[in-house]
């Protein structure tokens, strides 16, 4: 069952960036982030009532408790750096780094889990690597962001600029990566023998709290009446696909193998580029496309 848990978290992850990199557009991307996560609460608790998975609150201990409250502050972490990255930069760019948070939470599986890492995991990590690296990379593809490349500007291997002609949005996708790596491990030991809603519960109410706290402070709040109708929506679709994600991962965390569950959540980049091109109009260069399949086959990789 783990397994379908798995591909069906990949199914919500792989459309939550779309709905969320329409959502973001007009507004402060922090509050964007913490409007979404009222709605992933809202949604991750309520399954926990309706589930009856409350009455087991009570069980989860003080070593768990620590674990869920790290891992959500990881979350919060990477959601903020990523939403922010797809405010800045293309979601056909920005999702590949995200996605290569595989590679360091098999990495980290190995040290602290004692997760094997054997021949067709490290052929997978560089698969993966040299995959990312080509998605990318500048390209000239007719019709795409960076097919007019302005003079003095680097040529072939430089990396493709955000909107605003500068490479902040990678910052920020590579932290997010980080930040998502750590989430990985953390949850794997914080949802050990406890239900798994109540563990996703627990961690949303941290990110909730740590969101907030974060628009509170730079003031972002202030900008809520602003968000119009569509963005709103678009927000709120997010949350919810989030949400079923979130559910549908720590379920499958929660009895297989966290440096299998971790790559096939990783497919979802898949649904994503695909929706990318088809709503949000990014095109692919053909040096694009073979780094994707190079990502998906190493993701492959991972399951034999």
């Amino acid at each position: 069952m783990w397994l379908i848990f798995a591909f069906a978290s990949a199914g919500f992850a792989g459309i939550t960036s779309i709905l969320a990199k329409i959502g973001v557009k007009n507004i402060d991307s922090d509050l964007a982030t913490a409007l979404r996560t009222i709605v992933v609460a809202f949604f991750a608790w309520l399954i926990v009532f309706v589930t009856g998975a409350h009455t087991t609150l009570a069980q989860i201990d003080f070593k768990n408790f620590i674990f869920l409250v790290l891992s959500g502050l990881a979350t919060g972490g990477s959601w903020l750096c990523y939403f922010k990255a797809i405010q800045l930069g293309d979601v056909n760019k920005v999702t590949p780094i995200d996605k290569s948070s595989t590679v360091l939470s098999m990495l980290l599986a190995f040290v602290f889990l004692k997760e094997p890492l054997n021949a067709p995991k490290a052929i997978a990590m560089v698969l993966i690597g040299a995959g990312t690296y080509l998605m990318i990379a500048r390209n000239r593809a007719k019709g795409g962001t960076d097919a007019k490349i302005p003079a003095g500007a680097p040529r072939d291997g430089a990396l493709s600029p955000g909107r605003g002609g500068n490479n902040l949005w990678l910052t920020f996708a590579s932290l997010s990566a980080v930040f998502a790596s750590l989430t990985a491990i953390l949850g794997k030991v914080g949802v050990q023998d406890i239900d798994s809603n109540a563990g996703t519960a627990i961690r949303t109410v941290i990110v909730l709290a740590m969101v907030w706290l974060l628009v509170i402070i730079k003031g972002a709040h202030k900008e809520i009446r602003a968000i119009d109708g569509k963005g709103g929506l678009f927000l709120i679709l997010s949350g919810i696909a989030t949400g079923l994600s979130w559910l549908c991962y720590y379920r499958a965390l929660q009895t297989g193998p966290a440096s299998i569950v971790v790559p096939i959540d990783k497919l979802s980049i898949l649904i994503t580029i695909a929706f990318s091109g088809l709503i949000l109009k990014e095109k692919l260069a053909p040096k694009a496309v073979c780094g994707l399949l190079l990502l998906v086959a190493g993701t492959l990789c991972l399951l034999f």
